[in-house]
C-alpha cells in the first residue's frame, strides 16, 4: 500500500477518560476484531490493566478503513497509558506517531495528565484532535469542556468533535478527522532503511521480539539487520503487524508498525529508542525525538526465600526488556541477604512491577523503603549521588545533603484550597501560583521535595478532594536541606533494612512512629529488647520488645519467702546474661508489614 493511505496516531489522555472503551469501539467500528471475540478494554492484555481498570502498556493495532473520499486506508493507532507514572510510555507511543487525539472527558473536563500529554505532544510536532468524550453522562458540561479547551490548552473549539466510546457516538467522525487532519508518514523519502524501536518483548520459543515504526524503507524476513546503538547484527526470521494479534506479513514497509521477529535471544541486547537499520545499506544518522528517562523513585527487593534469588533476577531481567524506565543492580543487605536495588518513575510504577513478579514470575518478595537520589558533598571530595541510605558517608564529614524537587500542577475544587494549601505546607512545599480554570476548579502551581510525596501524597490528595482533585508532575532541580540518616535499632544492632534519610524536623515523629510498630510486630521474647531510632549517636525514639515471663515460683509451695526470692533472683541473672549474648530473630513478615506501613 502507498504510504500517502498511512496514518499513524495515538489516544492520550488523563487517567480514565476512556481512551481504551473508544479504542474498543474503533476497533468495531473497522470490523479489525470480529463481534463475537471483542472484549471489553480488548487492548488491555494484563489481568492487572483489566483489574485496576488502567492501561499499563502501549498497544499498537492496525486497522483498514474505507474512507468517504473513496481511498481505503491503513491506520495505526496506539492506545496509551494515562497515570503520570507511566508518561514514558506516552512519550514512546508519540515518538511512533503523527498525531494524537486528545480525549477530554465532558464531565470532568481538561484535567493534569491532559494538559501534560497535549504538551508532550506539540513538543514532538504533532497534530493534535481533540475528542469531547462521554457526553451521553447527564453531567456532562459541553460549554465548560469547550471554554477549558481555548483558555488551557490555546486549542480552537470548533476543532473538538463530540463522542462517545461506550454508545459509540463520533466513531466515524474520529476516523475521519484522523484521515484528514493527521499527515501521511514523514521521512519516507531518506534513502536507506530506519525504524524506530519503541517497544519489545520476551517470548520463550521465538526470543526478543521487536516492536517497531518503519520510517523509510521496508523491512522483511531473510534482511540482515543492524541496531545502530550498538552496532548488533542479526537475521529477521519474521515480520508482521497487529490486528491486534500478531499477523504474520511479507514485509513492513515506510509508515507501518509491526513486529520482527530476529535471532536475538538475549533481552539486554535490544535498547528501547533504538533506531534500527540493514547492515547491507545502513542509514548514517540516527531517528530523532527520543529522550532518555531516568528513574525516580528507588527500592530494594529481595527475595523471600533466598534459593529464589536466580528466579528473581531472571524475572527482573525480562521485566526490563519491555519496560526501558525500569533498572536494576544487584546489592546485599545483613537483614534481608541478597537482592536488588531497582529504580522506578514512580510509586504506581513500583507497585505495578512488583505485582508483575509475583503474579508472571511466581516469586514472593520483600520491597525496602522507596528512596529517591540524593546529591551528597563530603569535605575535600567530589558530589556523589546516593540512593540507599547505607552509602551516605559519615555524618561528620558532609558538607550538605540535596534532595530532588518536583514543580507539580495540581488541580482541585475551589473548596479544597485550604485544606490542600495545608497538605502542601506539612510536606515542606510551597505553592508558587493559582491559576482559576473555571467557576469551580482552580490549578496550583507547587513547588515539593520529591521524597515528600513517595508514599501518601496522592492518597491524600485524593480523599481530600473526593476524588475530583488530580496532579502532574515534572522533576525539577536539586536544593540543599537539612536532612539526615536515621537508623533503626534492635537490641543494640542497627537493621540496614529500616535505614532512611529524613529531614531533622520529622525524624522524632518518623522514629517513634516506626519503634512504635516494630514492638507490635515483633514477637515476645525471653529477654527485655529495646527498638531504638537514632541519629549518629543520639537516641531520638525508643519502644520495648514485650517480654515473656515464665512463673518460676509456681512450683513452690509454703516455706519461706526467701525460697521465692532465690529463685526470682536466679531467674533475672539468667535475663542479665541471655541479654547480653542473646540475639532477636526478626521474622520476615515483620518486614513486610513495616515497610508496607
Amino acid at each position: 500500500m502507498d504510504s500517502s493511505l498511512t496514518r499513524n496516531f495515538c489516544i492520550i489522555a488523563h487517567v480514565d477518560h476512556g481512551k481504551t472503551t473508544l479504542s474498543d469501539r474503533l476497533l468495531e467500528y473497522t470490523n479489525t476484531v470480529e463481534q463475537r471475540v471483542l472484549t471489553d478494554q480488548h487492548l488491555d492484555a494484563m489481568d492487572l490493566e483489566k483489574e485496576r481498570g488502567i492501561t499499563i502498556k502501549s498497544h499498537p493495532v492496525t486497522m483498514h478503513y474505507p474512507a468517504k473520499d473513496g481511498h481505503r486506508y491503513k491506520i495505526n493507532l496506539m492506545d496509551t497509558p494515562g497515570h503520570v507514572d507511566f508518561a514514558y510510555e506516552v512519550s514512546r507511543s508519540l515518538a511512533a506517531c503523527e498525531g494524537a487525539v486528545l480525549l477530554i472527558d465532558a464531565a470532568q473536563g481538561v484535567e493534569a495528565q491532559t494538559v501534560a500529554n497535549a504538551h508532550l505532544a506539540t513538543a514532538q510536532g504533532l497534530k493534535i484532535i481533540p475528542v469531547i468524550n462521554k457526553i451521553d453522562l447527564p453531567s456532562a458540561n459541553l460549554e465548560l469542556c469547550m471554554q477549558q479547551l481555548e483558555d488551557v490548552l490555546m486549542i480552537p473549539a470548533e476543532e473538538a468533535i463530540l463522542a462517545s466510546g461506550k454508545t459509540g457516538i463520533g466513531i466515524q467522525d474520529i476516523l475521519e478527522a484522523v484521515i484528514a487532519r493527521v499527515p501521511p508518514p514523514r521521512w519516507t523519502h531518506y534513502p536507506a532503511t530506519r525504524a524506530l524501536v519503541f517497544d519489545s518483548l520476551y517470548d520463550s520459543y521465538r526470543g526478543v521480539i521487536t516492536y517497531g515504526r518503519v520510517f523509510s524503507g521496508s523491512v522483511k524476513a531473510g534482511d540482515q539487520m543492524l541496531l545502530m546503538s550498538n552496532g548488533q547484527k542479526s537475521e529477521i526470521k519474521e515480520v508482521g503487524v497487529f490486528t491486534p494479534k500478531m499477523t504474520k506479513t511479507a514485509s513492513l514497509d515506510a509508515g507501518d508498525v509491526g513486529y520482527i521477529v530476529s535471532n536475538i535471544k538475549d533481552p539486554s541486547e535490544i535498547k528501547i529508542g533504538d533506531t534500527l537499520t540493514l547492515a547491507r545499506q545502513p542509514a548514517a544518522e540516527m531517528l530523532p525525538g527520543y529522550k532518555e528517562v531516568r528513574p525516580m523513585v528507588f527500592c530494594g527487593l529481595y527475595p523471600l526465600e533466598s534459593n529464589d534469588y536466580e528466579k528473581l533476577k531472571a524475572a527482573l531481567g525480562r521485566l526490563r526488556l519491555n519496560d526501558a524506565a525500569f533498572l536494576y543492580s544487584s546489592e546485599s543487605s545483613v537483614a534481608l541477604g541478597f537482592g536488588f536495588r531497582c529504580g522506578f518513575l514512580g510509586l504506581l510504577h513500583m507497585e505495578i512491577i512488583q505485582e508483575r513478579i509475583r503474579r508472571e514470575h511466581d516469586v514472593e518478595i520483600i520491597s525496602t523503603y522507596p528512596s529517591v537520589v540524593y546529591k551528597v558533598k563530603a569535605h575535600g571530595q567530589d558530589e556523589i549521588e546516593v540512593d540507599n541510605p547505607i552509602n551516605l558517608p559519615d555524618p561528620g564529614t558532609i558538607d550538605y545533603i540535596a534532595e530532588p524537587t518536583i514543580k507539580a500542577a495540581i488541580h482541585i475544587p475551589n473548596e479544597n484550597m485550604g485544606d490542600i494549601l495545608s497538605l502542601v505546607m506539612e510536606k515542606r512545599g510551597s505553592c508558587e501560583h493559582t491559576d482559576t480554570l473555571d467557576a469551580t476548579r482552580v490549578m496550583l502551581t507547587c513547588v515539593l521535595p520529591l521524597n515528600e510525596i513517595l508514599v501518601d501524597f496522592n492518597d491524600r490528595l485524593k480523599s481530600i478532594t473526593h476524588g475530583y482533585g488530580s496532579m502532574d508532575y515534572e522533576l525539577g532541580e536539586y536544593r540543599q536541606s537539612d536532612l539526615v540518616k536515621m537508623d533503626i535499632m534492635i537490641n543494640g544492632d542497627p537493621v540496614d533494612a529500616f535505614a532512611s534519610i529524613v529531614h531533622r524536623e520529622k525524624a522524632e515523629g518518623k522514629g517513634r512512629e516506626l519503634c512504635e510498630k516494630l514492638a507490635e510486630i515483633i514477637p515476645p521474647q525471653m529477654f527485655k529488647v529495646a527498638i531504638q531510632a537514632a541519629i549518629g549517636g543520639k537516641i531520638i525514639a525508643r519502644d520495648n520488645v514485650r517480654e515473656m515471663r515464665k512463673d518460676v515460683t509456681a512450683k513452690c509451695y509454703g516455706g519461706d519467702i526467701s525460697r521465692k526470692r532465690k529463685l526470682l533472683d536466679k531467674q533475672k541473672e539468667g535475663k542479665k546474661k541471655m541479654k547480653m549474648i542473646g540475639k532477636v530473630n526478626i521474622p520476615p513478615d515483620a518486614f513486610i508489614q513495616v515497610l508496607k506501613n
